[in-house]
């Protein structure tokens, strides 16, 4: 055979094999990713940030401004490659503890969902009700036989829900309800299922039951032994409704660290140790566009999809600034954890010091002295001040108690202790099951720190708006929310305004002797 015949044969075999190779290669989806030399299971390994790309000191910068704009951020990790480039704590919150991750828990339980369809527990496109056959449900119409498990992993089962209206007033009716999961599968239908997004936290709730239903374990026992353990995630908070089903819509509690452990998991698609723990194929999944947000981006199975300039990134997000970012071209995830804030308003003083995407910058110890000495400086409290003189209603209301009706605090008792020093006595009780609170108020603008909810700290400071209204700030820092309460004496009567910081509402309620 001459060499012109042999070329003439070899073309045609060559583009069949090149088309093959492209039909396979989109077929099995993107490159999988080279297998790390670590796998941070029992801990993250760290490098400085100029091995990965980013400037130190802008970096440092950025820190800075966030401090100086008041910004109600926890805490900030970012892993790049694999390895820890930032580890930020913010006070009052200290990263000892857990933190609250709100709806980012909905990331989670959408992942038990994808793992309990893997082991054949459940199918995603099984109906709802399939789940129930002994639950007595209001308005089984066409429609409500239709709502599938997929259909409420991405918001769009098409229930009954006023979304994020009314501070998620669906999710407050529900809890409000004596049987969590009745209250959310009797509602109605009103569009039909995969048509239009809600966000509906009690639609994710059933998802949670679906799942005790399918496997018989809670969602946090089975997250323990199919999720958590593999990944060497150990401390973890996540409370049950009234019926004992895992909240399936947030409140879960974690650390930081081990909340970036999941967006790596979804950064090497689904594995973790060279084993599988959720198949790749629900991990495209999720993250792909199912159906379009009110917004600019998309929802996936419970995780926020955004398209930019055809690259994608995705994010598991909570109220209050609970962030589990993962951004596969840049090989990073960035964890952000709060009291109130938006990650847009923080991201245009990290993103200079991304500055190189492919490379090392050159070594620069001073900027990396200058960044360690911030993230010292980020963790001390404000000095405090002068406590200014009493007034006169102080020592009127010094040791008494006041008693409040319903309100949607559930405050029931308040007593406040003043003696001209530079902190003042609290003591608070509540009608549903929380325990009593009682600590130091710091009147020179520093917290008073003293165990709250799930014995995580709470911190307490306040001052005299004027000479019948004290100003009460309650940081419950790791559970995320932060009140203040302007509380007006005029007489045995008290008054109360109170705000929290991530929510929509200002609650007004009143209290005597």
């Amino acid at each position: 055979m001459t060499l012109r015949r042999f070329l003439v044969w070899l073309l045609p075999v060559a583009i069949a094999a090149t088309l093959a190779l492209i039909l396979v290669q989109r077929l099995r989806g993107p490159e999988r990713r080279p297998i790390p030399d670590y796998w941070p299971t029992h801990g993250w390994r760290s490098t400085v940030p100029e091995e990965q790309g980013i400037d130190s000191g802008k970096l440092a910068e950025g820190l800075l401004a966030i401090r100086e704009n008041h910004f109600n951020i926890h805490s900030l990790l970012i892993v790049r490659n694999g390895l820890v480039v930032l580890d930020a704590y913010f006070y009052p919150y200290d990263g000892k503890t857990v933190h609250e991750l709100a709806s980012v828990t909905k990331s989670i339980m959408t992942t038990l969902i994808g793992i309990a369809a893997d082991q054949g527990k459940l199918k995603p496109d099984q109906p709802m009700l399939s789940f129930f056959p002994d639950l007595v449900i209001a308005d089984r119409d066409s429609n409500k036989k239709r709502i599938t498990v997929r259909h409420l992993a991405s918001m769009c089962s098409g229930l009954d829900s006023v979304g994020l209206e009314r501070d998620e007033g669906t999710l407050s009716d529900m809890r409000a309800a004596p049987d969590w999961v009745q209250f959310a599968i009797d509602r109605k239908a009103v569009h039909k299922p995969g048509r239009v997004f809600v966000y509906d936290s009690p639609g994710m709730h059933m998802l949670s039951a679906i799942l005790q239903k399918a496997t018989g374990m809670t969602a946090f026992e089975y997250a323990r032994l199919n999720l958590f353990e593999p990944l060497g995630i150990h401390d973890v908070i996540w409370p049950t409704d009234p019926q004992g089903f895992t909240y399936g819509w947030g409140d879960v509690c974690m650390h930081p660290r081990d909340a970036a452990k999941f967006g790596y998991l979804w950064i090497n698609n689904g594995v973790w140790e060279e084993k599988q723990i959720v198949s790749r194929e629900w991990v495209e999944s999720s993250v792909k566009p199912q159906i379009k947000t009110d917004g600019d981006d998309y929802y996936g199975y419970g995780w926020w999809v955004t398209v930019k300039d055809k690259l994608l990134d995705y994010s598991a997000v909570g109220r209050g600034g609970q962030y589990v970012k993962v951004i596969p071209y840049l090989d990073m995830v960035i964890v952000a954890t709060g009291g109130g804030f938006d990650f847009d308003d923080i991201e245009p003083l990290i993103t200079p010091a991304l500055v190189d995407r492919n490379r090392p910058l050159p070594a620069n110890p001073d900027a990396v002295a200058i960044l360690s000495s911030v993230l010292k400086t980020l963790q001390e409290p404000p000095a405090p001040r002068p406590a200014p003189p009493l007034p006169k209603a102080a020592e009127e209301v010094s040791g008494k108690t006041f008693v409040f009706g319903p309100n949607p605090l559930q405050l029931k008792t308040l007593r406040l202790e003043f003696n001209n020093s530079a902190e003042a006595g609290m003591q608070i009780t509540f009608s549903d099951d929380q325990p009593p609170r009682s600590g130091r108020i710091g009147l020179d603008a520093v917290y008073r720190m003293s165990p709250g909810k799930n014995n995580l700290p709470v911190g307490q400071r306040g001052y005299w708006a004027d000479a019948y209204t004290f100003v009460l700030e309650y940081d419950e820092v790791a559970n995320r929310e932060a009140y203040v309460l302007r509380v007006r004496f005029e007489g045995k009567r008290v008054m109360i305004e109170a705000r929290e910081r991530s929510h929509e509402a200002v609650v007004s309620f009143e209290g005597r002797l």
